[in-house]
């Protein structure tokens, strides 16, 4: 796959999950007679529009995603066909249609990554079942050992090998099976800068580069310059009907799982911890550029991603922050528990600062993390 033709696919499977995500609220404020104004394709400027019913099914200038306008969304409508007619216990299912959405996307998802099996990636600890684990490089450095010993994104690390050409030390040969084989083994010999022999398998084939190690690791790099994972099988691929099962317990781990990460990020920041050691940000286009990377690894893994993407969109859109659903239930709650709703005026002036925040928050991390990661992406693509 082409870098520009997997970045075009990447960044159309992001929009594929907020057409379903609007969908989600579309179909539900549907079933309970709610007016839909219309339902958008990327956001206005319009390019063509269809009116059907109600509703207004077009296609927009700006490929960002979609919407769902829905009849007196915003309040001030006193009307049985608007969304602030309904009872609050319908209004919640309409919100919350989009982040189901999300979940049955995944569902789907992973039950085609278990029909059709798929390298995924695993822990270090993981041991039982595993088929053929492997470590491969999803990362490589500008301008690091790694790039100068020839090391390319989608290598896999098969072996190191001490003192490739320093006869006077007796050789240490080591398969790497887990990330911290290489790592412990890099430590091992970079105290004064050595040179070991990588053997890699790319395209099928195996060979060795020497990697010339650091004395030390540079801020946000390793001894190498290197980012690895560790790959394997799934046990068995499923049967047709098992899939969609086996699909749906490993949503509710990866939700359960993702939670936990979240309490944990939290917990450590209110706690002035700081961000767990590697963590990186990443927006829209970040995101599509790690999509981009995943289709390297073949249509399991690319669909395994999307699917963990999914899951996370999922909880975000919970978080309780006004511009996403989340708020727009706080906001809910507020009115079951007044007896009456939050003023249209004080809505939308809290919904549009957090909107705004939203949107600089995204700007700065396009700009600071994102921008960074496709330049990335296009100099590791020019080496593959």
């Amino acid at each position: 796959m082409t870098t520009i033709f997997a970045l075009i696919v990447a960044f159309l499977s992001l929009v594929i999950l907020m057409i379903i995500h609007e969908f989600g609220h579309f179909i539900i404020a549907k079933k309970f007679g709610v007016k839909v104004e219309e339902f958008g394709i990327g956001y206005p400027p319009r390019i063509f529009g269809k009116k059907f019913g109600d509703t207004v099914y077009s296609i927009n200038w700006l490929p960002l995603g979609a919407f769902v306008k829905i009849y007196g969304e915003e309040g001030g409508v006193d009307d049985y066909r608007s969304f602030t007619g309904l009872k609050i216990w319908k209004r919640v299912l309409i919100i919350i249609g989009g982040v189901v959405a999300f979940w049955i996307a995944a569902v789907i998802i992973f039950s085609v990554v278990f029909f059709i099996g798929a390298d995924l990636p695993v822990g270090d600890n993981d041991s039982a079942g595993l088929i053929n684990p492997k470590v491969q490089i999803v990362m490589v450095s500008p301008n690091s050992p790694a790039e100068q010993a020839g090391l390319k994104t989608g290598d896999t690390i098969v072996q190191l090998q001490s003192n490739a050409y320093e006869s006077q030390m007796v050789l240490e040969i080591v398969k790497i099976n887990k990330v911290t084989d290489f790592q412990d083994f890099t430590k091992k010999y970079a105290g004064d800068g050595k040179t070991i022999s990588v053997v890699v398998q790319r395209d099928g084939k195996e060979f060795p580069l020497n990697l010339h190690l650091r004395t030390s690791a540079p801020a946000g790099q390793g001894l190498v310059g290197v980012g690895l994972q560790r790959m394997a099988s799934i046990v068995q691929k499923s049967s047709w009907y098992m899939a969609p099962i086996r699909g749906a317990v490993y949503t509710y781990d990866s939700t359960k799982n993702a939670l936990i990460g979240f309490y944990s990020l939290f917990k450590n920041l209110f706690a002035a911890k700081g961000l767990p050691s590697g963590a990186e940000f990443a927006g829209p286009l970040g995101i599509t550029v790690f999509l981009a990377n995943a289709a390297s690894y073949g249509a399991g893994f690319f669909l395994y991603f999307i699917g963990m993407i999914s899951v996370f969109l999922a909880i975000f859109n919970l978080f309780p922050i006004p511009a996403l659903d989340g708020g727009k239930l706080i906001f809910l709650l507020i009115e079951k528990i007044k007896g009456r709703p939050v003023s249209v005026k004080v809505e939308q002036t809290i919904t549009m600062i957090f909107f705004l925040i939203l949107i600089t928050l995204s700007i700065f991390i396009t700009i600071k993390f994102d921008i960074p990661r496709v330049t990335d992406y296009f100099k590791s693509s020019l080496q593959r």
